[in-house]
């Protein structure tokens, strides 16, 4: 018994510290791109631009597939659930509001975190192990300016503007399925498509990939950084963060999904 609670009272102490050194990054990377300029240590735009391009744009074919498959899987199962009451015609509504409230933020944001994400930490990993980062601290370069803050702000950008891409293509991919099964053309149910929602349901959104942002980039850094152990430790770690990134999406997702829906 003894042993257990001390186990136990380890992985809370263990969470803690995790915890606070995720918020320190955060804070620290947020000092560095508003302050550095000052301090004569701006953030890197060439990093930004590296990041936006490798995070954003070549995360774009998989986002549009993904999202236009969740679109048109939500159209099979409205049609099929609302078909005994003939009210197929209100799965339009349907898919737009669960599309933009939900499911385009979720589905980029674990895309994300496996693809980027895992990138960032098996990255910082190798950099970590190899003493490139000590390096960096020596020749005076802060490896959270260097490393974290270019790649937070660069998916923040990212991000929301996957999310709302994610959106049409959601909304196209029911609009194709809704044409084959009832005939309506698309014209029509994109018409009624953004008449069913509101800038509200979309930055409902554009709100949860912000956050799943900034989750996916501190989670990533925060497991770089603790990398030891060489090349098994780095694919441990990028594991790691790949597990933890998709918990903290869904978790942080349920809790602003149950806030949101009251306001």
């Amino acid at each position: 018994m003894k042993q257990q609670i001390e186990k136990i009272g380890r992985i809370a102490t263990g969470a803690v510290e995790e915890l606070g050194y995720g918020i320190m990054l955060f804070v620290e990377s947020i000092y560095w791109l508003i302050s550095g300029r000052f301090n004569k240590q701006p953030v890197s735009l060439a990093l930004i631009f590296t990041q936006a391009m490798q995070i954003g744009v070549l995360a774009t074919p998989i986002v549009v597939i993904l999202c236009f498959s969740v679109g048109m899987m939500l159209a099979i199962q409205g049609l099929e659930t609302l078909k005994p009451y003939g009210a197929q015609a209100q799965v339009v509504s349907g898919i737009a509001v669960s599309v933009t409230r939900e499911f385009s933020a979720l589905i980029t944001g674990i895309i994300v975190a496996g693809r980027s994400g895992s990138a960032i930490t098996a990255r910082i990993g190798t950099m970590k192990e190899s003493q490139e980062v000590d390096a960096l601290q020596v020749i005076g370069i802060n490896p959270v300016r260097y490393l974290a803050a270019p790649a937070l702000l660069a998916m923040i950008i990212v991000m929301p503007v996957l999310t709302i891409f994610g959106d049409l293509m959601g909304m196209l991919g029911g609009g194709v399925y809704t044409l084959y099964e009832l005939g309506m053309p698309l014209e029509i149910y994109m018409g009624r498509s953004f008449e069913a929602i509101n800038v509200f349901d979309i930055m409902q959104g554009v709100y949860k990939s912000i956050i799943f942002a900034v989750l996916i980039v501190i989670v990533s850094v925060l497991n770089g950084f603790q990398v030891k152990g060489g090349a098994e430790g780095v694919g441990l770690a990028t594991t790691r963060s790949v597990v933890m990134s998709i918990s903290a999406i869904v978790i942080a997702d349920m809790i602003f999904t149950f806030f949101l829906t009251r306001v």
